[in-house]
């Protein structure tokens, strides 16, 4: 603790009346800072936002579709296409079926050619008719995403990952439903010959 003394004139010294006259000059300066006419106030200095100002923000972005039905379609036909190439589960059950079908109705007495298109060229056929629906349904979803903001709301752009996933699966589906066409038809990989 300071000493406090009092000389002649009446004013303090030492340690502890250097305190209080801190003290003072504080207090005194934020009573300044209060005034009305003083300078450097923060709450002069901020702009007031009222709720109005905050709904008319509000107001003048309007919400529009946030593009993930978009994104999941595109996600979609890229996935169909794949598929059309790489088959799928139910071109095989379908392959397979077919094959068992065509050793029921063959009987052991049938040409080898007939025995041949029977067992292993119907089977073939199914798989290339189901990777052509694949392929197919590719092509349909991916050409929809793509043509989706034509008929959204305007001055809102696709983002531009949705439209090359969508376009991978466009293209994925071309390629699928040209290969299963060739395929179908015996162009592809046709059935070998009896003789």
């Amino acid at each position: 603790m300071g000493t406090k003394t009092v000389d002649e004139a009446g004013a303090a010294t030492g340690a502890q009346a250097t305190n209080d006259e801190e003290k003072v000059e504080a207090i005194d300066g934020e009573e300044r800072a209060g005034e009305p006419g003083a300078e450097g106030r923060p709450e002069e200095n901020a702009p007031e936002e009222t709720a109005s100002d905050e709904t008319a923000s509000e107001q003048k972005t309007p919400e529009g579709p946030s593009g993930v039905g978009q994104g999941a379609g595109a996600v979609v036909a890229a996935g169909l296409g794949i598929v059309s190439l790489t088959g799928s589960w139910v071109s095989t059950v379908a392959s397979a079926r077919e094959t068992l079908v065509g050793q029921l109705r063959t009987s052991s007495t049938a040409s080898v050619s007939q025995q041949i298109k029977e067992v292993y060229g119907d089977a073939w056929h199914a798989t290339a008719l189901w990777g052509g629906l694949f392929a197919l349904a590719a092509l349909i979803v991916g050409v929809v995403v793509l043509a989706r903001p034509a008929f959204g709301a305007p001055g809102k752009p696709q983002a531009v990952w949705i439209k090359s996933v969508a376009w991978g699966g466009v293209a994925l589906g071309v390629i699928g439903l040209f290969l299963a066409v060739l395929k179908y038809t015996d162009v592809l990989l046709g059935l070998p010959s009896a003789g």
